[in-house]
């Protein structure tokens, strides 16, 4: 007898979509901040994205996520991070399009605002990969400290070649950078780092030194190189550490063991041991919070992505699933609750995307402009508290949609929701963060002067005008540091909402009206009723191919 039946009132798989040209939200914030600009490779990223190879070495490398090898068949110690072949093909894709340096390669216009979409697009396939990618773009800048060192090493971080191998530098096609601050009795307290830097002598890339000591986390540990704290005799110190040193041999560097975590499976995070292990200093002894801060700062701005990135790629999959999925007569998107809860969704993802985007902006705009340069500080702290503190509520809610289905990990929502905690986490957490946010308002009286320019064009609206001036006088009368999650996210959601008004968005109005005025409940899917909700909604489907038009 046939058992086989009929699958009725399930969606079809998401696949086969562009993820650029089908984002109406993303494809117009790229528009308004680069007009004029030719988005060809982020069409041909949006294809590859969606297609059904992509998607499956984004499972396959979860699945089977990286295991340490510490000896090889000899007993000999080679401390290796095996990985399955998806992972491979992820990075050699996000390597070809210039995700982890293109900026620093060329003279490309609008190069780090292209490169982060280019960043926002391809995560959504897969978030864990996204840390090597991320850490070489951070550590480029922060490498130029060290001149002879960067020009040794820059053409290699920069090469779109992936070379996986752990090699000599001149042999290698391509490289990769980690990172490998905190320490278990520190933490976001890297200050109270131990381990010691003794000085040996002078080499042909600046002052080379031994380290003795041990780091909690190290992020991607199969890199070719990483940029390493220790205490110098002059203090905190910042170092960069080759796997692999110049005549060929390998660095003193030993995994002790790969972090078992919640999420980002596919990228190895590890404990490792440095015992006379070579680094050459970067920057001046004792300065090393102050020359690795720049490479902080750029990786805080892909968990910003990354965030927003899960967030939209979480709406997709509910707007998708509600549009095929038909309960009580209708289809689920016509369904006047679902389209509350969908519009909603789609209102975090679209304030995400516009404020993501106009820091990428600052960050090119800052390379000749220091006024700019505040913008991108300001954004950045502010971005990474409250889009990154977005996430994991946006991405439960998507779950949530699908229902049971949702819950299974087919769906990809549990990967996701997994995933959501983690950037809000790494690279400062949410109160780091939003206490950064109030130095560089202590430390810059410009701040205050940049951040009204970016909300005047919003102020003849009332509600706006009327939030800003409590805002402003809340910021001069100077803030405790039990509020600085306060001021973090009312920036975040003024500046969030300017943007919005500013694009003439159809979601503007119900933000302004949620976020700002308070019309809002404590849970998405709260938004007043309005002929926009699903107007909303649809937009934010996968589905829909943009129009784009580069004049």
């Amino acid at each position: 007898m046939d058992r086989r039946e009929d699958v009725l009132n399930q969606p079809p798989p998401l696949l086969d979509y562009n993820v650029f040209t089908s984002d109406a939200a993303l494809v117009e914030a790229f528009a308004r901040e680069a007009p004029g600009q030719a988005p060809r490779q982020l069409v041909e990223l949006g294809s590859l994205a969606g297609g059904q190879d992509a998607q499956t070495w984004g499972r396959l490398a979860n699945e089977y996520p990286p295991r340490l090898r510490a000896y090889d068949r000899f007993g000999r110690r080679i401390d290796e991070v095996e990985f399955h072949p998806a992972y491979h093909e992820l990075m050699r894709a996000g390597m070809e399009y210039g995700l982890h340096a293109a900026p620093w390669a060329g003279a490309e216009a609008n190069a780090h605002l292209l490169r982060a979409v280019k960043f926002y697009v391809w995560a959504q396939v897969e978030a864990g990969h996204g840390c090597p990618l991320s850490m070489t773009y951070a550590a480029v800048p922060a490498l130029r400290a060290q001149p002879l060192l960067a020009a040794a090493w820059e053409p290699h971080l920069t090469s779109p070649a992936y070379d996986p191998e752990l090699r000599a530098r001149e042999t290698k096609l391509g490289a990769t950078c980690g990172m490998a601050m905190t320490e278990k009795q520190g933490g976001s307290d890297v200050r109270a780092n131990s381990t010691r830097a003794r000085f040996l002598e002078s080499g042909p890339f600046g002052d080379q030194y031994s380290l003795n000591g041990h780091k909690w986390f190290c992020s991607a540990p199969m890199s070719d190189a990483f940029l390493v704290l220790a205490q110098a005799p002059a203090g905190l110190t910042c170092f960069f550490v080759p796997r692999v040193l110049e005549d060929g041999t390998r660095n003193r560097f030993f995994i002790a063991r790969l972090k078992e975590k919640l999420g980002n499976r596919s990228n190895a995070s590890a404990e490792i041991e440095l015992d006379e292990t070579i680094g050459v200093r970067v920057g001046e002894e004792g300065r090393g919070v102050h020359t690795i801060v720049e490479m902080v700062n750029f990786t805080r701005l892909d968990c910003i992505n990354g965030s927003a990135a899960l967030m939209r790629q979480a709406c997709a999959q509910a707007v998708h699933h509600a549009t095929y999925r038909h309960a009580f007569g209708k289809a689920l998107i016509d369904q006047p609750l679902m389209q509350n809860v969908l519009a909603d969704l789609a209102l975090e993802s679209e304030a995400a995307v516009v404020l993501l985007l106009r820091i990428a902006r600052a960050v090119d705009e800052s390379q000749t402009d220091p006024a700019a340069g505040i913008v991108k500080r300001l954004g950045t702290a502010v971005g990474k508290y409250y889009i990154c503190k977005r996430a994991p509520a946006a991405v439960a809610e998507a779950l949530e949609t699908l229902g049971g289905n949702g819950y299974v990990e087919e769906s990809i929502l549990p990967r996701l929701y997994r995933e959501a905690p983690l950037n809000s986490i790494w690279e400062g957490s949410g109160s780091v963060n939003a206490l950064d946010v109030l130095r560089i308002f202590a430390k810059d009286d410009r701040a205050a002067d940049a951040l009204r320019a970016e909300i005047a064009p919003a102020l003849d609206d009332a509600r706006m005008r009327e939030a800003a001036g409590s805002l402003f006088a809340q910021v001069r009368g100077g803030t405790p540091d039990a509020a600085a999650r306060d001021v973090a996210e009312r920036i975040a959601l003024l500046w969030q909402a300017a943007l919005l008004l500013a694009a003439r968005s159809d979601a503007a109005d119900l933000f302004v009206e949620t976020r700002i005025a308070g019309r809002w409940g404590r849970t998405l899917g709260t938004l007043p009723h309005s002929a926009a909700l699903g107007r909303i909604a649809r937009r934010a489907s996968p589905g829909e191919l943009v129009e784009y038009s580069s004049t």
